[in-house]
């Protein structure tokens, strides 16, 4: 009687500590951040700076700018739709097109001695040329607008993608494409079999950084002249009008993307490689 009686209140006890251990560890997680905006917000009200607003007005001018729209719009005003999403679309586009390129490019060039031995040096020079000093030359190239802001993004994006890929396809074990030339597998099958699958880990090690670079370049090149849409017009245009909160809005809303994007980013990682994980915890043990 008694162990059942003990079984029971173990099993109803559970779930209630795991209740609790989710919620100490999501205020463990955010409690660095809740610290720094309630400081935030006292240090700003106290020197009633102009240049410095509190966050909740800053959560409140998000609101009113991109958030109070109908429900029909999932919340959404005008301004969102017409600045944010382009934004985004930019963005995505620009790495979608840099992570095709440079995936490419990367196995080409990992797989072949001779051509990693003439190219790298090539690489290594674009790579360290920081894009917004090429704007001059994208506006030449592309002129003004979308052409020349997804120029800037692929640019900036590539060199992460193409890298990292190069080096993981380097590393590719000798032994097991020994093995399938051994039994006549083919190169296609070698590549999607072997060679890329052992590549994915330094293909998101590449995707991590050049999603950060892929923001800041998408927030530069809609600062440029030309530009008629975007969080970086938006941000200039505030500016222009000495409208601060919006500014700081623009700020923090950049933030909150960089986060949102690497979280998917990291849970798509997570998923995709959870074979690699499985393996290297078999061969620990």
């Amino acid at each position: 009687m008694s162990s059942t009686t003990t079984a029971t209140t173990g099993a109803d006890t559970r779930p209630a500590r795991y209740g609790l251990g989710v919620l100490a560890g999501a205020l463990h997680r955010w409690l660095a951040l809740i610290v720094v905006v309630v400081l935030w917000e006292l240090g700003t009200r106290a020197a009633k700076s102009v240049f410095f607003p509190p966050p909740s007005k800053i959560v409140k001018q998000m609101y009113h700018l991109w958030f109070s729209g109908p429900v029909s719009h999932l919340f959404l005003t005008s301004t969102a739709t017409d600045n944010i999403l382009p934004s985004l679309a930019r963005m995505a586009i620009g790495l979608a097109a840099a992570t095709v390129v440079g995936v490419a490019l990367g196995l080409l060039l990992g797989r072949s001695d001779r051509m990693f031995a003439y190219l790298d040096p090539l690489f290594q020079f674009f790579r360290v040329i920081p894009p917004p000093t090429l704007a001059p030359v994208f506006v030449v190239l592309f002129t003004f607008g979308t052409p020349m802001q997804l120029a800037s993004i692929i640019f900036s994006a590539i060199w992460p993608i193409l890298l990292n890929t190069a080096d993981g396809a380097r590393s590719v074990d000798q032994l097991q494409l020994a093995t399938a030339r051994v039994f006549r597998l083919s190169a296609t099958t070698r590549l999607f079999k072997i060679i890329l699958p052992s590549t994915m880990p330094k293909v998101f090690a590449g995707l991590r950084l050049s999603l950060s670079l892929a923001l800041i370049l998408m927030v530069f090149s809609e600062l440029l002249p030309g530009t008629t849409n975007g969080i970086g017009y938006m941000m200039n245009d505030a500016q222009s009008r000495s409208d601060l909160p919006t500014v700081w809005a623009s700020i923090v809303l950049l933030g909150i993307l960089g986060y949102v994007l690497n979280m998917m980013l990291l849970a798509v990682e997570r998923r995709s490689l959870a074979w690699h994980r499985s393996a290297r915890r078999t061969e620990s043990t």
